[in-house]
């Protein structure tokens, strides 16, 4: 178990990882687990449970846990099944999300409400105003979050909203996490704010069932999402703005703002990054692209288009660059390089 950052009291954010899917290392995981929990995270915002002996003498996970102001999100992956004890106990006013991507996690609700279980591609967000029992299935991959209820409570009341994982919603909230997983160490208490608010608000999204065309603080988010998008696209003839908001469910105009709020463009980020990819294409050893063929793989006009975007971004033609890395000298492919 590794942890970083500050002693919770007082301290906006911490960071944690555990990994006891290691034979040797699972009869103490779930004290390791726990010591980071209270250490980096804190009782404050959420109160772990009691679990069963079973899970106690075999608790073999893998995950990173990060803490931002009053919310923590959790990436868990779990060899082994979990189970708390039958009366987990404990009083608590947070609202918890529970997005499940192998396996399946079931959630004990209040007396006479019966249990609910969220299976693989699913979601599910709730108020919670105590402890429940709850159990995961083993071999679970899942992201468990504890949100504040100031904000969210309200929205939910006394629903418990459900969907599936890939929605438009969920998919930027957790492109958010991965971020926030990476960079939460190093945010001043600015960034940890400003990380927290973005967090909310996509949570608050997800409870209304859309995404929020005027709320500023999603723009990172929604910007992101957008260029994961993008980047597994690339060479798709389809690839545009409009592509991008009509799969993350987001009007065009939003799109745009998302990356004028940034500091970028689409359209230009797409150009830049195909332009990347093109440029290492340049420099294969061997089985080498003409320009004309790089220029219709990675959806440009014409060679003559290409060439003169490339050179516009790099200071070079294909060709001279092919030639200043080298690369003019190994047998080509397809056809020779063209001229520029």
């Amino acid at each position: 178990m590794s942890g970083t950052g500050a002693e919770v009291d007082g301290s906006p954010r911490g960071v944690f990882s555990v990994d006891s899917t290691d034979p040797d290392a699972a009869p103490r995981g779930l004290d390791a687990f726990r010591r980071g929990w209270e250490t980096q995270i804190g009782d404050d915002v959420f109160q772990l449970p009691a679990f069963s002996p079973d899970t106690v003498g075999d608790f073999r996970v893998k995950g990173q846990v990060t803490k931002v102001h009053g919310a923590a999100i959790a990436d868990l992956h779990a060899a082994s099944a979990t189970r708390t004890a039958d009366a987990p106990g404990g009083d608590q006013d947070l609202v918890a999300m529970y997005v499940v991507q192998r396996g399946a996690w079931t959630l004990g609700g209040p007396p006479g409400d019966g249990e609910q279980t969220v299976s693989a591609g699913q979601f599910l967000v709730r108020h919670v105003g105590n402890l429940t029992a709850f159990e995961t299935t083993a071999h679970l991959t899942a992201k468990f979050f504890v949100l504040p209820p100031d904000e969210l409570k309200p929205l939910l009341g006394n629903r418990v909203i459900t969907g599936p994982a890939d929605s438009a919603e969920i998919r930027l909230l957790t492109a958010l996490t991965d971020m926030i997983h990476t960079t939460a160490a190093d945010l001043g208490p600015a960034g940890a704010e400003a990380a927290h608010g973005a967090l909310i608000e996509l949570a608050k999204a997800v409870a209304k069932g859309r995404f929020d065309d005027v709320e500023p603080r999603l723009a990172p988010a929604l910007t992101q999402a957008a260029k994961d998008l993008a980047d597994r696209r690339l060479a798709d003839p389809d690839l545009s703005p409009a592509m991008l908001a009509r799969e993350l469910n987001v009007s065009v105009r939003t799109l745009h703002r998302a990356f004028a709020a940034v500091g970028e463009q689409v359209t230009a980020y797409i150009r830049h990054r195909r332009l990347h990819e093109a440029r290492f294409a340049l420099t294969a050893p061997s089985g080498r692209l003409s320009i004309s063929e790089l220029a219709a793989h990675w959806q440009f006009a014409d060679g003559s288009h290409f060439t003169r975007a490339f050179k516009k971004h790099y200071g070079q033609t294909p060709t001279e660059y092919a030639r200043s890395t080298g690369a003019a000298s190994h047998p080509p492919g397809r056809g020779s390089a063209d001229s520029a």
